[in-house]
């Protein structure tokens, strides 16, 4: 007989639905999973007292409410949560804890899920490793010895080792794929502006964005549903969806046209041969499925690059400007290496960077229009051992090194594309390689359909990590 972790998440909300199982026992079952089992840094804190009253208060559930109503997530330690320690990846913040929740923490709530606590981030969530000063690092459960990715690490692991049965990411730059990939998980960024940044519309760039990391697609789609939607304020939106997301994973895709790329965008890296035998392999089973493949060339040029760079360097600075300088004596060598950057680029410099980064964006979306979905691995290897990549005596050679082992994730945070990691691979050692597919903005009804279709042909959900 199935445990109740072994279940899905919308297979955990129907229990629910038939009152075969509480919100309070499933909370209670996943609170008993952390205390005992998570050895892979998921947690920075375990919201207990908070989630007692949550789940006194779902007595009932609504009539019309979400499919996931009851079902217990976590929330990221970048996202505001009224009451609850939020701590930003930074010893900086140890001890913060906000009075008010951003839009993320409200839909959830809204929704009647119940968050057990906050997932583990890397400081302000710029690198994409997570090893914070506030928590131990974050590891695949696939191999505890390596990296669970970033800057999303704590939700990928978390739902990777069945603590959470979904979880809440943020992708600036490839956070919510790049631990997908790592773990062996869905993981989706959805289209600029579809998950409203409320209230802190602190990413003038327009780069990040909130997202599920689930363990099937379905799950992805049913929390996308959850976190989408505007509120009054937001300076932009995407158009609302007059389908629930959930319902486009019933739908055929009809036969697309996906292009394909492997040449590296953001840094010269040498590309694993496991990752090239994922995209190959996902290749061809999209032409089995029905697709036409088309090979294209690179759709970013080489120079948009130091802008990207440049816009990154002054968000990370952004995020540090306000603080006291005993709270700036303690960010690590690569956020202050980062912010040094950022702070010597002068106020038009910025402005001219932007609008230079968006002229790249609107020149690829051009070249990718012809064609429904692209293709393309999501990192440059299987995820490394802790500590590889991470440099505190070199920040800038730390820079490097995330560049070339996520040298296509930032291209659909540039174009606002959105983009879903699949777990379509494994290593002859047992490491999970995701392979990646962007489809048009505003398009994710269409990118959910084909992921649900891959889904269903591939058949990863049997696969489960060592500790499960």
């Amino acid at each position: 007989m199935a445990e109740l972790h072994d279940l899905t998440a919308l297979e955990q909300g129907e229990l629910l639905h038939r009152c075969e199982v509480s919100p309070g026992e499933l909370a209670e079952h996943y609170l008993d999973r952390i205390a005992r089992l998570d050895d892979v840094g998921a947690f920075v804190t375990v919201a207990e007292e908070r989630i007692s009253t949550c789940a006194r208060e779902l007595a009932v559930k609504p009539v019309g409410a979400s499919p996931l109503w009851g079902v217990p997530t976590a929330i990221k330690d970048l996202n505001l949560t009224r009451g609850v320690r939020t701590t930003f990846g930074s010893a900086a913040f140890a001890d913060f804890v906000p009075d008010v929740s951003d839009n993320v923490t409200l839909s959830i709530e809204a929704a009647g899920m119940i968050s057990l606590g906050k997932t583990n981030t890397p400081e302000f969530g710029s690198p994409c490793y997570t090893e914070p000063d506030v928590a131990p690092p974050a590891v695949t459960p696939w191999d505890r010895t390596r990296i669970a990715g970033g800057s999303s690490g704590g939700a990928a692991a978390a739902v990777a080792a069945g603590l959470v049965p979904v979880a809440q990411g943020s992708d600036g730059g490839g956070s919510i794929r790049i631990p997908a990939s790592c773990c062996g998980l869905v993981g989706l960024k959805p289209t600029r502006a579809r998950i409203s940044p409320s209230p802190m519309y602190g990413d003038a760039a327009g780069l990040a964005t909130a997202g599920p990391i689930a363990r099937t697609v379905r799950d992805a789609a049913a929390f996308l549903d959850v976190l989408a939607g505007r509120r009054t304020g937001d300076p932009f939106w995407a158009p609302e969806e007059p389908l629930p997301f959930l319902d486009a994973c019933e739908r055929p895709p009809g036969r697309l046209r996906i292009a394909r790329f492997i040449e590296p965008l953001i840094a010269p890296a040498t590309v694993d041969p496991e990752c090239v035998t994922a995209w190959e392999n996902a290749s061809s089973l999209l032409e089995s499925l029905g697709h036409e493949i088309i090979d294209i060339p690179r759709p970013l040029p080489v120079e948009a690059v130091a802008i990207f760079e440049t816009v990154w360097a002054v968000g990370t600075a952004m995020a540090v400007v306000n603080l006291a300088p005993e709270q700036r004596s303690q960010i690590r060598p690569l956020t202050r290496w980062l912010t040094e950057r950022g702070e010597a680029v002068s106020g038009p410099e910025f402005g001219l960077a932007i609008a230079e980064l968006r002229r790249f964006a609107a020149v690829a979306l051009e070249a990718l229009a012809p064609y429904d979905a692209v293709l393309t691995p999501t990192l440059a290897t299987p995820p490394p051992k802790v500590g590889e990549i991470r440099d505190d005596a070199d920040p800038a050679a730390d820079f490097e090194a995330q560049k070339e082992f996520t040298p296509w994730t930032s291209a659909w945070n540039v174009t606002g594309m959105p983009a879903i990691s699949l777990p379509l691979h494994w290593t002859p050692a047992g490491l999970p390689v995701g392979v990646m597919l962007a489809a048009r903005p505003a398009e994710e009804s269409l990118l959910l359909s084909l992921a649900a279709q891959i889904e269903d042909a591939a058949l990863w959900d049997h696969r489960l990590p060592p500790g499960w």
